[in-house]
Order: C-alpha cells, then sequence, then structure tokens
C-alpha cells in the first residue's frame, strides 16, 4: 500500500509471538471537574473512561501491527466489540484512502480532489474496487461521471451494496431516480466549480468546511470529514488542531461525560479535552503510544467521543446521552496481522521506528 517509498519507505517487522501483559481498561474511576472555556464542569465516570479507552484501543492497534497472535485483550467489550483506533487515519479505510486513492502516484489536483470525494462519497473499499476493475485508473474528465454510473447500477442490479453503512449520504431529494446519481452530480458541479483550487487557496481548515458545507446535500458532519480527508492530501494543507465539528455520534459521547455542558460548547469541549491530554493520561499513570510521535488531533478526540459512547452502553448504562441507545451494533472479527501503516508524507511519521 502506498508507492511513494522514496518520501515514506516500506517498513519491515520482527517475527514476533505473544506480547505477554494484558490489557486492562479500568483504574481508579477519576471523577473531578474539567476546565472548559475557562469554567469548571461536572464529569462522570464516563470521561475516566474515555482516556483509558483511548491508551487501550492504541495499545491494541500498536499490538496487531507487531503480532498475528497478540495477546488477549482483558475487557470483554473491546475483545467482543468493533470500535474504531483512535487515530482516524489508521483505520482501514482511511488507510486505503491515504494509500491507494491519494498516494497511490502523482496526480494532477483536478484528479487527487475528485479522486477523494468520489472514494468518500460511497466510503466503502469494494466500490472503489468494482470501478477501478471496470474503468482503470480513475480521473476526472467530463464522460468519466456517466460511466461510473453504469458500473454502479448494473452492481446494484446484482444486489451488491455499493454505499458503506459508516455513514447515511442524503439521498438528493428525489430529483434523481436513483442515489448515486445524485451524487455524482454534485461531484460533477464541484468539479466545473473548480471547487479543489478554491480550498487550495482557503487560509483556514474552517473557511474550507464552509465551501463545502455550501454544497447541496453537505451538512455539518459530512462537509468536516470531507475536509479532513482532503487535508490528508495536498490539495490542501491544514493544521488538524484549529478546527473541529462534532458529530452525532461525539455529542452523545460529550453528554455522557459532562451531563451539565451545554451542546453550544461541544466543539469547545473537544478542543480542551485535545489540549489537556498528556495531563491527563498522567493523572491516570497512562502510558499512552501515539502515533509515532503524532499527538491526538480535534478528529482524533472528536472520534473517540463517539466510540465512548458506544462503550459506554455497556460499561456504564446508568449514563444517558441523548440517543438512548443501549447496545453496540457490531461484532469484533480478527483480521489478523494489520498491513503496514501509511500515512501524509507530509507528516514526516517514522513509522519504522517500531517496526524494523
Amino acid at each position: 500500500m502506498g508507492n511513494w517509498n522514496a518520501v515514506c519507505p516500506i517498513v519491515t517487522r520482527p517475527n514476533c509471538s505473544d506480547i505477554a501483559f494484558p490489557l486492562h481498561l479500568t483504574g481508579s474511576g477519576i471523577v473531578s471537574p474539567f476546565i472548559i472555556e475557562g469554567k469548571p464542569w461536572r464529569t462522570t465516570a464516563v470521561f475516566d473512561t474515555y482516556w483509558r479507552f483511548a491508551q487501550a484501543r492504541q495499545e491494541i492497534y500498536h499490538r496487531r501491527l507487531r503480532s498475528w497472535n497478540p495477546a488477549p485483550v482483558d475487557d470483554d467489550i473491546l475483545a467482543n466489540f468493533k470500535f474504531t483506533n483512535a487515530y482516524r487515519a489508521a483505520d482501514r479505510v482511511s488507510q486505503f484512502l491515504i494509500s491507494d486513492v491519494i498516494y497511490d502516484r502523482k496526480r494532477p489536483t483536478a484528479d487527487t480532489f475528485f479522486r477523494i470525494l468520489l472514494f468518500k462519497i460511497f466510503n466503502k473499499i469494494e466500490t472503489w474496487e468494482l470501478l477501478v476493475a471496470a474503468l482503470g485508473d480513475i480521473s476526472w474528465s467530463n464522460k468519466v461521471l456517466d460511466e461510473i454510473s453504469v458500473v454502479l447500477t448494473e452492481a446494484m442490479s446484482r444486489g451488491e451494496r455499493v454505499y458503506s453503512a459508516a455513514y447515511i449520504m442524503p439521498s438528493g431529494g428525489g430529483k434523481y431516480p436513483r442515489k448515486h446519481d445524485a451524487h455524482l452530480a454534485l461531484l460533477g458541479k464541484m468539479m466545473e466549480e473548480r471547487l479543489f483550487q478554491k480550498i487550495g487557496d482557503a487560509p483556514t481548515m474552517e473557511s474550507a468546511f464552509a465551501l463545502l458545507r455550501a454544497q447541496p446535500m453537505l451538512g455539518d458532519f459530512l462537509a468536516y470529514q470531507f475536509v479532513t480527508d482532503l487535508n490528508y492530501s495536498e490539495v490542501c494543507d491544514f493544521s488538524e488542531r484549529e478546527f473541529v465539528i462534532p458529530g452525532p455520534g461525539a455529542r452523545d459521547g460529550i453528554r455522557k461525560c459532562f451531563p451539565d455542558l451545554p451542546l453550544a460548547l461541544a466543539s469547545e469541549a473537544i478542543k480542551a479535552v485535545c489540549w489537556a491530554q498528556r495531563e491527563e493520561f498522567a493523572k491516570r499513570d497512562l502510558e499512552f503510544q501515539d502515533l509515532w510521535g503524532r499527538p491526538l488531533q480535534l478528529i482524533d478526540c472528536q472520534n473517540l467521543f463517539c466510540e465512548v459512547d458506544k462503550y459506554a452502553r455497556v460499561a456504564h448504562p446508568d449514563v444517558q446521552g441523548l440517543s438512548g441507545r443501549t447496545r453496540i451494533k457490531q461484532q469484533y472479527r480478527s483480521r489478523g496481522l494489520l498491513p503496514l501503516p501509511f500515512f501524509p508524507p507530509k507528516w514526516n511519521l517514522k513509522t519504522d521506528r517500531d517496526l524494523t
């Protein structure tokens, strides 16, 4: 995965056996006020779990990078249910996006923008592979949207799902007979408006987000996800510590951590957590294995609120969120040893430091 070996070389790893220590997501249960926007806010046990979950989930990630058969997880919830990684960019779909969609080879900015949003609209690796198998190398042209539509329509006629279940794309209001045609038309509109150039010229991530948010069918959540994905590439280069939009799951997690906090301060809560991460891990004597020197970014802290909301449904059933959900839907199924990681070369991560 990833062919830019000159700037981000492929690494090797040792033939390691089980790591010999169990993983515990338990602790003293620190419950103390947390400062957001200069004011202390009451926390619940879920906020303590937030840090222990982040540390444990990241430790699982590092273990799976090093061993085909890592030591068992001494936590029934983590062992049996599926959760995303602590770092968004380390997740399977993000890794595929970065290595196979963005950095498979150098491309014009317009093509990179087009490929990223085409992939993210469906957010499904199998759909991308279907398109590549049918059409070859994917790049922007005036006729490619019609060709893509034909391939997707045929796949759907065979009963295949072309969209990921990770999040729901809006339907387009019935203007088009098929949902994917509405989304392809939107993508074509953005290309005609040269949105890739406007985003590249944007001074901040927030202003780039606003450009996407102004497009039909793109609400806060999708616009923030898309600008984050574009920011993995050379289309733009914003700090991931300057702007954040909480998604519905994150807002649920924030409510469980800070029961009295107005949700108008949800973004500020994520920022406060991001800035305080070193202190909060240390307060709990947690050794957090970061991403080769890269601390958690705002997008990661936002995602962790979403994941701890799910975890708390089982671990803290007495703590209420917003949605009222009580079950975790997806079961964990091991995929064995993880592929070697590939991150945006502009991050300058030395991923071979601990894997060689």
